[in-house]
């Protein structure tokens, strides 16, 4: 998938744009807090319906504005074009058009654009709680497996339900209806977590592959996924422990609590880790997502975005993501750095096919 074309209006602090990009590789430079993040972030918005670094829709609207306006127009594998439109205003729903029909629902738009990004909140995939792991896993999957994200959104509706009722306090909740949320999530859970095991187990060999390529060979690296559900049937690990969740009023156990270890030579990469392997494990991370995704669901080569991907790792990491990045393993980029070398070394190593932008207080100019 190509993205060809972006017309912004009143997104964050760009108030307009209209730009036209390289179906290759695309950098934007300036300083930091100028908007190339902003950017980037305007296509995670088209393509996976909202932003990667707000869950409030009304966050991403630009000071004093009613509305925001986002239009890609793409281009498939196959030639034909894709026209999405995304518009929102203050107080109201945001509205997903594809070529000019609304979605009924947004989940049936996951997919078509995928995409990976790799960003300086990468980071809270080691620093973090599980539910940043938890994400990590949720964000490719529900691009190729609609399924899964309708066992996704099931599953948490019947968490919801179920924490309703041990957060009550004058009286016992009602027994067949907290045995029927709890089968609905057992039943949705044991699904979710069977694809998440599979991803984890196809996922591996690639992390490893990427993360020897960045490094050199110079260490091992690996994942481990922990879940309730390799203690035994789900609902009997849900129900064994009723009375301990009416106690603290919510759900101790169940896919909600999945987590992935992470690992550097055996031993947890956030124990281990300098700056510069973890930001090689973070990078490794997304570049085999990225690789997982482009061979799976849609069969569509994903939208790369690099948002400042390159400090703290010294000159031959850096070599090494250039070159991975250049190649013609991936499709279409965006990069965004405050140093022009980075830019200027991967774009002597790209070719003529690319396109540089400057980014200065929300404008955008070539």
């Amino acid at each position: 998938m190509i993205l060809e074309r972006l017309t912004i209006l009143n997104y964050k602090n760009i108030a307009q744009a209209d730009l036209t990009f390289s179906p290759k590789i695309n950098c934007l430079i300036g300083l930091n807090g100028e908007g190339k993040t902003n950017l980037l972030d305007a296509v995670h918005f088209l393509s996976l319906c909202k932003s990667a670094t707000t869950s409030m829709d009304s966050l991403v609207l630009r000071h004093g504005e009613e509305f925001m306006m986002l239009e890609g127009h793409y281009r498939k594998e196959d030639d034909t074009p894709e026209t999405i439109h995304c518009g929102l205003k203050r107080g109201q729903k945001k509205v997903v058009r594809r070529d000019k029909k609304p979605y009924k629902r947004l989940a049936e738009h996951i997919g078509l654009i995928p995409l990976i990004l790799v960003s300086p909140a990468d980071q809270m995939l080691i620093a973090g709680g599980s539910e940043e792991r938890r994400r990590f896993m949720d964000v490719v999957i529900s691009q190729y497996d609609h399924n899964y994200l309708e066992s996704l959104m099931r599953y948490n509706k019947a968490l919801l339900q179920r924490n309703a009722l041990l957060k009550i306090e004058d009286a016992e909740p009602d027994e067949l209806l907290l045995s029927l949320w709890e089968e609905q999530m057992a039943r949705e859970g044991e699904l979710i977590y069977a694809c998440r095991q599979r991803y984890i187990d196809e996922f591996i060999p690639l992390f490893q592959q990427y993360y020897s390529h960045i490094s050199g060979g110079r260490e091992e690296v690996s994942l481990r996924y922990t879940s309730h559900c390799q203690r035994g049937p789900l609902l009997e690990v849900i129900q064994r422990d009723r009375m301990k969740d009416r106690a603290v009023g919510y759900s101790l156990h169940g896919i909600h609590k999945d987590d992935i270890e992470m690992l550097l030579g055996g031993f947890p990469i956030k124990r281990e880790g300098s700056q510069g392997q973890n930001k090689s494990f973070l990078i490794a991370l997304k570049l085999a997502q990225f690789e997982f995704l482009k061979h799976t669901g849609s069969q569509t080569t994903p939208l790369l975005l690099l948002d400042d991907i390159f400090d703290k790792l010294d000159a031959g990491r850096v070599e090494q993501i250039v070159k991975l990045v250049a190649s013609d393993d991936f499709g279409q980029i965006f990069i965004t750095d405050t140093n022009r070398e980075h830019l200027d070394r991967i774009l002597s190593s790209a070719g003529p096919d690319h396109k540089l932008f400057y980014v200065k207080g929300g404008e955008v100019s070539v």
